[in-house]
């Protein structure tokens, strides 16, 4: 069992305006561009390490990959909106196999999924068991680092000793010569 986010989400894109390639090549992107009002409130619910799914809208209709939130709501710095929020995502894996809209709505497990239900919303939430029934459907397992939330606790306690044991440097500016001198 993995420690995954708290919580999932679909969030939708139209490759002509943001393809989930460009987003694989720019490592991170900002999400913005959410007036309706439901789905800026689903936008400012997102947490640090959420999982998204990567929905490409309009034009191919489908479940392309799987992003990460790496930075919670925060207002949108395009002064187009000033009720406007944004977070930050990064590219975590892409589907090996997109799974399409008619995919979903073929599976009963998913006919309830917010995508089918609430589908005028750019991004929604989605349960547990329909992310991992989608990433199923797309042949595509998470890998191990999408799970971390946190630095292993053991880990941070190693650096934490190691940080702390090392002597204090101190460092004096020598006008004389015009540098700075460490001092033992």
């Amino acid at each position: 069992e993995d420690t995954m986010a708290r919580s999932y989400w679909l969030i939708k894109s139209e490759p002509y305006k943001y393809a989930w390639d460009e987003l694989v090549k720019d490592k991170w992107t900002y999400w913005d561009g959410v007036r309706n009002y439901e789905a800026r409130n689903n936008l400012s619910a997102m947490k640090l390490h959420d999982l998204c799914l990567y929905y490409h809208s309009t034009v191919g209709k489908e479940v392309v990959g799987v992003a990460r939130v790496r930075r919670e709501s925060y207002p949108d710095p395009t002064p187009d909106d000033e009720r406007g929020v944004v977070v930050d995502v990064e590219p975590v894996v892409p589907l090996a196999r997109p799974v399409t809209l008619a995919d979903i709505k073929a599976e009963k497990v998913l006919a309830e999924m917010n995508l089918i239900r609430r589908s005028r919303l750019s991004v929604v939430p989605v349960a547990r068991l329909e992310f991992d029934r989608v990433l199923s459907m797309g042949r595509t397992k998470l890998p191990r680092a999408a799970a971390a939330k946190k630095p292993a606790k053991k880990a941070a306690k190693k650096a934490s000793k190691a940080k702390a044991a090392a002597p204090a440097k101190t460092w004096l500016f020598d006008p004389r010569r015009g540098v700075l001198r460490l001092i033992p």
